[in-house]
């Protein structure tokens, strides 16, 4: 069969317009168009391989699937002048208009490897159609980013019932300024009465004096939409002032068309309120300079890969920089001998192979180089893990800014699952340990002790104001040692309690320790407090040991002449025990809520992943005179694997009309309560539930012997490995980097590194951030 033959019978076709193109960066690493071989998309599925001979997945594939016909397309950044003459154009991240032909020479040929890998004659057949779709098809990449975009922002119930005022009734006005002032920009027009206000004071030196929010409160006309954000293709800032967010108008343009505007012939003068708060996230100082002023200076190498900031994702570029910087992590999914890694049917939905690819990025040191554009590397970008971990998960599939230990805790949970599922190594075990809780009456005095699973420990900082001459000024807080909020956590203290052996309401004295100590001991230092029913961080200084230093003391001890009530006294309670949301109430916990109360909220709320419903339902019952007390599970409740709901629970529920696997699993989410089992059927209404194979599975799955979590031993000496630091009042904006102990240079001699999105540089402001860092990570020095 000669090569045209052989072009003919494989039947190629363009891309379809829903079908994914994946032209960005290789499957399996992250070699993309601007690597020394370039890029080979496969013109059969529309998956990209490197052809770099060291690794060659293009070859691999060809061996895996009979694919032979790739497109090839290799990229050069245009000479610095010819870019400098190219205007740059104002897009809204949505639109993408900014175009690569700026920028990059593109080179590109067709191969078949049957054939040698010579180019090919692109008018064979419909050859030539079929790459003028690759090249002009969105990539998969930019195509979810999009969507992640666009899914962020919905229309609410006051602009899809929006009533428009006559607008003869709308005395004249300038468009070019405020209504009430001379601003020029910033300007937003009521779409109910067409008034022009000026907004609010916004990031990067954009006035306002909040005159569209002024009349909104003097005429609860609630939807505005931004003048200088409007495109042709009818994206805007459409703001919300009832709600109190950005929304969607999927009827922008009759709605501007009542106010003779046609948005055909608008034209973007103005960033996006999406771009202003990337912007401002992004410009967050952490110095790269020395104390004398100089630059700090980028480093390169092995273990030394920045993470390209996808938009607000330097939350996920920390976490994976620290995760991948433990030795167990390393151990798990990268071996440096090993040249390729194992193919698999769907590389772009396999969370093992993404880890893999992402620590090959990062550990291997071929992509840590000094970049021709910056003074830093370029970094890899890691798309496909991003999308993936965030596949499903209500936050985490955006591209809004998130909580890093909200993250840390999603991502070590997929991990874990993954690992289960493949029957594989799980690397998360380094986390675990076991919290043991005391409980004395204080009436009879017996004893009962209570062991709670721990993959970290949240603890509350001490808020203590230093004096002020200015009251004007934002407040400071005196610094607090490590040790007295470890001491705080584990002492002890009084709670209200009815006991089960006297039957007496005498209260009881509480207190924690460890059972066991973990491998590596992640802390979450909680610096957050309720102002305004808003959680707001402090700014408070944690001084916290550079050198070894032991947690022995904190080791829960049973001395032998107390009386333990037994096991099977004890039964009924530990039967019925509540397992919370771990990521919800991480987040519950770093918003300063104590413990328990957490628990109840989850509880009362469907055990809801988010955190936003369990807070308001806090808010709410404050005031109950329960609010402090334990949680207590009705008899018949449990969301543990070792028991499941009633009969009589699902079928009441189906009688609601849900169906009897989602009943299942609602009720083993919540601990058996049909009330919030019924909540969250609400709050996840596309969740398939489970049915009774899967519960049996589960069933079978538990192992009748725990296996141990943490060690018991001493002494446990711990030293810090790493830290997640954030600047900004929310959890929510801001920024975040990494700090990392590392051997550099030829002598391995360790210092710590800094991370911040692709710039990778040693040192920096550590002694400082040390003492504000959001997450703590401590090895267990043996």
């Amino acid at each position: 069969m000669s090569l045209e033959e052989h072009i003919l019978s494989a039947n190629l076709s363009p891309p379809r317009p829903t079908q994914l193109v994946y032209k960005d960066d290789c499957s399996y690493c992250f070699d993309t168009p601007d690597s020394p071989y370039g890029l080979d998309v496969c013109l059969s599925c529309f998956s990209s391989y490197s052809p770099d001979p060291s690794h060659n997945y293009t070859k691999l594939h060809q061996e895996s699937t009979g694919h032979s016909i790739f497109l090839n397309v290799k990229r050069s950044p245009k000479p610095k002048k010819d870019r400098e003459q190219t205007p740059p154009k104002v897009a809204r991240l949505v639109v993408r208009d900014d175009n690569e032909q700026d920028h990059y020479n593109t080179e590109t040929f067709v191969k078949d490897l049957l054939f040698e890998g010579h180019p090919v004659d692109t008018s064979i057949g419909n050859l030539q159609a079929v790459v003028d779709g690759v090249l002009s098809a969105l990539s998969a990449t930019k195509k979810i980013e999009i969507n992640e975009w666009e899914q962020d922002i919905k229309p609410c119930t006051h602009i899809l019932n929006l009533k428009q005022q006559e607008a003869s009734a709308l005395k004249q006005q300038s468009l070019s300024h405020c209504s009430k002032c001379d601003l020029n920009e910033n300007l937003w027009l009521c779409l109910v009465c067409g008034n022009l206000g000026c907004g609010r004071a916004q990031f990067g030196g954009v006035g306002g004096n909040s005159h569209g929010l002024a009349h909104f409160d003097e005429t609860q006309h609630e939807v505005s939409v931004k003048l200088g954000s409007i495109t042709p293709e009818g994206s805007a800032d459409v703001f919300c002032y009832k709600c109190s967010d950005e929304i969607k108008d999927p009827e922008l343009a009759k709605h501007m068309a009542h106010w003779g505007i046609n948005i055909a012939e608008a034209e973007k003068t103005e960033k996006s309120l999406t771009e202003l708060q990337l912007e401002q996230n992004m410009k967050w100082d952490f110095s790269m300079s020395t104390d004398d002023g100089k630059e700090l200076e980028p480093i390169y190498g092995p273990q030394l890969t920045g993470l390209k900031n996808l938009g607000n994702s330097c939350y996920l570029s920390s976490v994976s920089q620290v995760l991948f910087s433990l030795p167990e992590f390393q151990k798990t999914y990268y071996d440096p001998a090993a040249k390729t890694l194992d193919l698999v049917a769907d590389p772009a939905n396999d969370l093992d192979l993404q880890l893999k690819k992402l620590a090959d990025g990062l550990l291997s040191g071929r992509y840590s180089v000094p970049s021709n554009e910056s003074a830093h590397q370029r970094g890899i970008q890691p798309f496909t893990f991003k999308h993936l971990i965030g596949k499903g998960h209500e936050e985490f599939s955006t591209m809004r800014q998130q909580d890093a230990f909200e993250f840390w805790i999603h991502l070590l949970t997929k991990i874990s699952e993954n690992s289960k599922a493949k029957k594989e190594h799980d690397p998360t075990k380094i986390f675990e340990f076991q919290l043991e809780q005391r409980l004395e009456c204080q009436n009879c005095h017996k004893v009962r002790y209570r062991t709670e699973d721990q993959e970290n420990l949240s603890i509350p900082v001490p808020a203590r104001k230093e004096p002020q001459t200015d009251e004007s000024a934002e407040p400071t807080y005196e610094t607090v040692e490590l040790k007295e909020c470890l001491d705080n956590y584990t002492a002890p203290e009084n709670v209200e309690y009815k006991c089960k052996s006297c039957g007496e309401s005498a209260g009881a004295i509480k207190n924690v320790g460890f059972h066991t100590f973990p491998d590596v001991l992640v802390v979450n230092a909680r610096r957050f407090q309720i102002i305004n029913w808003v959680p707001t961080k402090l700014d408070i200084p944690v001084n916290v040991p550079d050198e070894i230093f032991s947690l022995d003391k904190y080791l829960s001890v049973r001395p032998d002449n107390e009386e333990v009530v037994s096991d099977d006294e004890d039964e009924e309670e530990d039967s019925y025990k509540f397992i919370p949301n771990e990521s919800a109430l991480a987040g519950l916990e770093a918003m300063g809520f104590p413990r328990t109360r957490c628990e109840k909220a989850l509880y009362h709320t469907g055990n809801s992943p988010d955190a936003e419903v369990a807070m308001n339902w806090l808010f709410a019952h404050m005031e109950d005179p329960d609010i402090d007390e334990p949680l207590v599970i009705p008899a018949g409740g449990s969301n543990s694997a070792s028991s499941g709901p009633s009969s009589e629970q699902i079928a009441m529920l189906q009688d609601m009309g849900f169906t009897a696997p989602q009943a299942r699993k609602a009720l083993r989410e919540t601990g058996g309560n049909p009330e919030a089992a019924v909540e969250w059927l609400f709050n996840n209404p596309t969740d398939p539930g489970e049915d009774e194979q899967t519960v049996d599975t589960i069933l079978d799955d538990v192992s009748p012997e725990p296996q141990p979590r943490g060690d018991a031993s001493l002494p446990a000496n711990y030293r810090l490995k790493a830290i997640i630091c954030h600047k900004g009042r929310s959890i929510h904006a801001g920024h975040y980097v990494a700090f990392i102990r590392k051997p550099i240079g030829e002598n391995g001699e360790e210092d710590w590194v800094l991370f911040n999105d692709e710039k990778v540089v040693r040192g920096g402001e550590i002694a400082e951030m040390k003492k504000y860092a959001y997450i703590y990570v401590f090895e267990r020095v043996k």
